[in-house]
């Protein structure tokens, strides 16, 4: 029986930041979470996620997805697995240990490494991998049989084993009485004890140790600096796009296109140069995004069409079109074949099928119907100085130019609204609104006062 153990007490120093490591987010997701969905799958008997002390916004992203057990001081991952194998029930005789700051780890290779034959005499199943650059990573040292004969840590690395490549990534799978013995003797630096170093006194007692080559080394990185977290992010946004394409999505040009890792996106969608899917947003199939658009937390539709433009918390049917220079904010819920133009800003705002707003419009807390024309500059006073007040606008209505609509204000089906009205009080159906002020002109006005050429001189 196998549990897992994904270390996450990290304070995040290096980071600079009041945050804890694990809850810096790749790809919009925080780390430690990829870690765990990596996990979901495996057939595991019980999990164990090991926090630092105050760490209440870990515990609240771990919630009921796995035991959280404490470790009170910095005291390293040995001691941190060590009270992580206290918390666990006897019968579990394996131990999956994973980093909560390296955040892409495959779940295939977690797989694989779990279906792997377990000899009597193994005592731990390490997954390495060929680096690039293996500084700072414990060397894979090979006997002639080809076994493990040593792993050898960065400031232990004589020349010959820094010419060496294969690394120890930390992922392991251990044998849980084997590991359990050695731990306590391990050698203190700082104060700190080292979960790779109970390696040593396990080769040296005759146990074996065996790998699993995993083929992509970054998907292995960790993250302690802000330096590390780009190059994780990049990593991450390479993974998330070639996913895309592979689904039949054209991504015009990768390098400026930024996608989030929990992102959906439809068949033959276009997303262009400058585009940015945030959070949990999905797209649907035939959509075409950007150029320099951003979509945070949104349903978008087939075929829709966002040039430009902001969309948050919002939902947009099928065939609708939205931009360029215009946001819709939270709340906002735009029907089949909606239009609205470009400097439109929408808020708690519900546009029926077929209404467009084409032009500089302020639309907050109201509910369009269907067929409604919105003429340029309106607005909708929705706010008093106290309190937001909503308004409705009919099935079929007309609102002229630079119309002021002072919430709360009905609108009935097939009214209209003369440009430059600011209304104050419903408008039956099929009525007229006019609210403005009578046209005067005073002949010879401006020549009274000598203003005529004035603007000339």
């Amino acid at each position: 029986m196998t549990a897992v153990i994904v270390l996450a007490a990290g304070e995040g120093q290096r980071m600079q930041s009041h945050r804890p490591k694990v809850l810096h987010a790749v790809g919009g997701v925080p780390m430690l979470e990829h870690v765990l969905r990596a996990t979901e799958g495996l057939s595991a008997d019980a999990r164990v996620v090991v926090v630092g002390p105050a760490a209440d916004a870990v515990e609240a992203l771990v919630g009921d997805r796995a035991a959280v057990v404490v470790q009170p001081e910095r005291r390293g991952t040995a001691e941190a697995v060590a009270r992580a194998l206290d918390a666990l029930p006897a019968s579990l005789d394996r131990v999956l240990v994973l980093y909560g700051d390296a955040p892409l780890v495959p779940a295939d290779v977690l797989e694989a490494l779990l279906a792997a034959p377990v000899p009597s005499e193994l005592a731990a199943m390490l997954v390495t991998v060929a680096a690039d650059d293996p500084t700072g990573y414990g060397r894979i040292v090979r006997g002639p049989d080809g076994g493990v004969a040593r792993v050898c840590e960065e400031r232990d690395c004589g020349p010959a084993e820094r010419a060496l490549t294969e690394v120890n990534t930390g992922v392991g799978l251990w044998d849980r009485a084997a590991l359990a013995a050695v731990l306590a003797d391990l050698p203190a630096h700082d104060g700190e004890q080292y979960l790779p170093e109970a390696l040593g006194p396990l080769l040296a007692s005759g146990r074996r140790v065996d790998t699993l080559v995993a083929p992509d080394a970054r998907r292995f990185w960790g993250a302690n600096t802000r330096v590390q977290l780009a190059q994780l992010e990049a990593v991450q946004r390479e993974l998330t796009l070639a996913r895309l394409m592979r689904a039949g999505v054209t991504i015009i040009d990768p390098a400026t296109t930024y996608v989030d890792a929990g992102v959906e996106v439809g068949m033959d969608t276009i997303l262009y140069p400058g585009t940015w899917l945030r959070g949990r947003t999905v797209v649907g199939e035939q959509a075409e995004i950007g150029p320099h658009a951003e979509v945070v937390d949104s349903q978008v539709g087939d075929h829709t069409v966002i040039r430009q433009s902001v969309v948050e918390q919002s939902h947009l049917d099928a065939h609708v079109r939205v931009g360029p220079f215009s946001h819709c904010r939270a709340g906002t819920y735009l029907e089949r074949d909606v239009h609205v133009g470009n400097y439109v800003e929408l808020k708690n705002a519900r546009m029926g099928l077929g209404s467009k707003a084409g032009h500089h419009c302020y639309l907050g807390d109201v509910s369009i119907g269907s067929h409604v024309n919105i003429g340029a500059g309106a607005v909708i006073v929705n706010y008093d100085g106290e309190q937001k007040h909503h308004s409705f606008i009919g099935d079929d209505a007309f609102v002229g130019c630079n119309a002021n609509l002072v919430a709360p204000v009905e609108i009935g089906r097939g009214a209209y609204v003369a440009a430059g009205s600011t209304v104050t009080h419903n408008v039956p159906a099929d009525a007229l609104a006019i609210a403005r002020s009578r046209q005067e002109n005073k002949p010879d006005w401006a020549r009274h006062r000598g203003l005529v050429g004035k603007l000339r001189r």
